[in-house]
C-alpha cells in the first residue's frame, strides 16, 4: 500500500482529555507521491471557542455553529481515510483528537501515525526549528494559505512528507519510503538513522523474497520432508499465502523474515531470488 493520509486538526485547546474539542479537520491523501484527494470540514462540537483561539485559527463561534455535527464530520473523515496509514506534523496531538473524536462518534481509530516533526529532527538536525512553518521555509515549500487552518496546514505537511520521502530515497538509494519505514526512522536515535534504514530494508527484502517463494511453490503442493504446518500452508491458494506474508509485514515481523524464508527455501529446494 502506498496511500498515506496526512491530517491536521484545529481545536479549542491542547487536549481532548481536558474537554477540548476539534473545530476543523482536513486530510490530504497521497498515493505514489501525488495528491489524489482532499477532505476538509468545520465541525460543530457544541463547545465555546475562546477569543484567543479564534484569533489564532480564524475560526469563530458563528462559523462552527453553522457547521455539521462533529460526529457526522468524523464519520465522513473515517470513510475518506479507510485503512490508509496516517501522518501529521506533531502527530501525538492530531492522533489524540482523531481517536477521541472518532470514539465520541462510536468509531474505531486503528491507523498508525507517523510524525513529520520526529522525522524532520532525524533528517534535518541542522534546522534551527522543526515547526511546520520553519520546515516549510527550510525547504522552500509553497504556501497553501493561512497557517493554523486545517487544510492549509495539511497541504504543507503533505509537501513536507513528500520531501522527507524523497530525501530518504536519495540518501539511502531506496525506490520508495513506505509508511513502515517512516515509523522505524522516527523511533530511532539520530545517530542510528543509517543502521535503522539498513535493518528495515534487509527485513523488507526478505519479505519480498518470501512473496516470490510463495508464487514459486504454487506448483509444489506436496513437498517431501515438510512439516504438517508447512504442507497445509503450501496447500492454500497463492493469494491466501501472499496475504499471510503481508500479515508478517503488518505485524512487523521483518526481523525474522529472512530466517523464515531460508527455511522455506531449504525445504522446497528453491532459490530465494
Amino acid at each position: 500500500m502506498t496511500r498515506i493520509a496526512v491530517i491536521d486538526f484545529e481545536t479549542t485547546g491542547l487536549s481532548p482529555a481536558m474537554g477540548d474539542r476539534a473545530t476543523e479537520v482536513a486530510i490530504v491523501m497521497l498515493d505514489g507521491g501525488e495528491v489524489v484527494g482532499r477532505f476538509q470540514s468545520l465541525m460543530n462540537a457544541g463547545v465555546h471557542i475562546s477569543p484567543f483561539i479564534e484569533s489564532f485559527t480564524g475560526i469563530s463561534n458563528a462559523m462552527v455553529a453553522a457547521a455539521p455535527p462533529a460526529a457526522e464530520v468524523m464519520a465522513a473523515a473515517s470513510r475518506f481515510v479507510g485503512d490508509a496509514p496516517m501522518v501529521a506534523h506533531n502527530a501525538s496531538f492530531d492522533r489524540r483528537y482523531w481517536q477521541a473524536e472518532l470514539a465520541r462518534a462510536g468509531l474505531g481509530a486503528a491507523q498508525p501515525f507517523a510524525c513529520t516533526v520526529l522525522l524532520s529532527r532525524r533528517l534535518y538536525p541542522e534546522a534551527r526549528s522543526h515547526s511546520l512553518g520553519a520546515m516549510a521555509a527550510h525547504h522552500s515549500l509553497p504556501s497553501a494559505g493561512r497557517a493554523h487552518r486545517a487544510l492549509a496546514d495539511a497541504e504543507v505537511a503533505a509537501a513536507l512528507l513528500l520531501r522527507i520521502q524523497a530525501d530518504l530515497c536519495e540518501r539511502f538509494g531506496l525506490l520508495q519510503a513506505h509508511h513502515e519505514l517512516l515509523m522505524k526512522v522516527q523511533s530511532c536515535q539520530r545517530h542510528a538513522l543509517a543502521s535503522a534504514v539498513k535493518r528495515f530494508v534487509m527485513a523488507d527484502n526478505g519479505l519480498m523474497k518470501m512473496q516470490r517463494v510463495v508464487v514459486k511453490t504454487s506448483l509444489h503442493p506436496k513437498i517431501a520432508g515438510a512439516s504438517p504446518d508447512l504442507q497445509f500452508w503450501l496447500s492454500q491458494p497463492v493469494q491466501a499465502r501472499l496475504a499471510a506474508v503481508e500479515e508478517l509485514r503488518r505485524q512487523q515481523w521483518g526481523a525474522h523474515a529472512e530466517r523464515r524464508l531460508q527455511r522455506v527455501c531449504r525445504i522446497t529446494s528453491l532459490k530465494p531470488g
